[in-house]
């Protein structure tokens, strides 16, 4: 019993590396095509498409990145700040994403400041 229950958990994980890999391409493919739909201005797409990224993988810090590009861009800064944070807490030392949040917190905080109105 302990044999068959040992092999079947061996059989998991190595079924699961392919699966993790599928992922992550399939969400690239939807990064790359939400790219190339908000360079030619449909944000709401984009979106849609990074959105799709993150719920194949949710691991995926440049999706989660270029959603909170995406929604500053749509003054969604709400959900701009949580998709930014996400992205730094998946990838902490990832320097465009770090450089997008800052600019974004500096951006940000310097209009919303009670001392800007």
């Amino acid at each position: 019993m302990r044999v068959l229950v040992a092999s079947l958990l061996c059989l998991l994980t190595l079924s699961a590396a392919p699966a993790a890999a599928d992922a992550r391409s399939d969400a690239k493919k939807q990064v790359e095509f939400g790219i190339a739909v908000a360079q030619r201005g449909l944000w709401r797409e984009a979106i849609y498409r990074w959105l799709r990224a993150v719920e194949i993988d949710p691991g995926y810090a440049a999706a989660h990145n270029n959603l909170g590009i995406a929604y500053e861009h749509e003054g969604e800064l709400g959900k701009a700040r949580a998709a930014y944070e996400k992205a730094i807490e998946l990838e902490p030392s990832n320097s465009f994403i770090k450089q997008n949040y800052e600019l974004f917190k500096e951006i940000n905080d310097r209009t919303t400041r009670p001392d800007s109105l």
